[in-house]
Order: C-alpha cells, then sequence, then structure tokens
C-alpha cells in the first residue's frame, strides 16, 4: 500500500507546484496502477479538475467502460461530495484515503434547490426514463 501511497503524494506535490490544491490520485486494478492524477482546477480553469475525477476518466478511457467496478482508488485527502458521487457512479468497490478533510474545511453550498411543479412534463418525463430502463433490461 506505500508504494501507492507514494505516487499519490508524487501527484499531490504536481498539483501543488502548478498552484493548486495538492491532492494526488490513483486507480488500481489488478494490483496495477492504470491511472494517476491530481487536482487541475486552477490550471484547466474547471470545477471537475479534481484528483479523483481526473484519474477516474483516465481509467474509463482506458479500460474502454465506465463502470470500474474491479478497480480501487487511492488518493491523499478524503473526497469532497461531488467526487464521492462520481467515484459510487463509477462502481468503484474501495477507496484508500490518506487523511480527513481538515476541520475548518467542512462542505457547504450556497444553491436552493427548487422542485418545479408541472405535472404533464412530469410525467412525460417519468415515461421517458421508465421506458429508457424498460428498453435495456
Amino acid at each position: 500500500m506505500d508504494k501507492y501511497i507514494d505516487v499519490c503524494l508524487d501527484e499531490a506535490r504536481i498539483s501543488y507546484q502548478q498552484s493548486d490544491v495538492p491532492i494526488g490520485a490513483i486507480i488500481v486494478k489488478n494490483g496495477e496502477i492504470i491511472a494517476k492524477s491530481h487536482n487541475t482546477r486552477e490550471m484547466d480553469k474547471s470545477i471537475l479538475g479534481h484528483a479523483e475525477i481526473n484519474a477516474i476518466l483516465s481509467a474509463s478511457k482506458l479500460l474502454n467502460r465506465w463502470n470500474l467496478s474491479d478497480c480501487e482508488l487511492y488518493v491523499t485527502l478524503k473526497p469532497c461530495s461531488m467526487c464521492m458521487e462520481v467515484i459510487k457512479q463509477s462502481r468503484i468497490g474501495k477507496i484508500y484515503y490518506l487523511l480527513d478533510k481538515l476541520d475548518y474545511k467542512k462542505e457547504f453550498t450556497k444553491s436552493e434547490f427548487i422542485k418545479i411543479n408541472e405535472k404533464e412534463s412530469e410525467q412525460t418525463y417519468q415515461k421517458m426514463l421508465s421506458d429508457f430502463f424498460k428498453d435495456k433490461r
């Protein structure tokens, strides 16, 4: 496990040198590192430039699939809620992290979520979703 953490730390150093939050992540499949990345949010000017997401995208491209259930993720800092959702969606089974978030760095949102009440559109969309999954099964 130390060799995986060392690679994560190397990736975090790259972020640090690029004036980004120093976080590194790798994806491991059958004991082999298949993807590694670091934060690129500042460099790419993209909210999605988190180390975990970058590594997941690289692994998915390499394997030519989004389902990474046979992979593990190693990351230097416990993933944020956005990354946790991407990790769940990619089906990664095990996530190893080195450090918990700092106490002062709490998750927060200033966004307000408002449910749209349009019954006809809601029913149309519900049928679309239902038909889509019915067709897939």
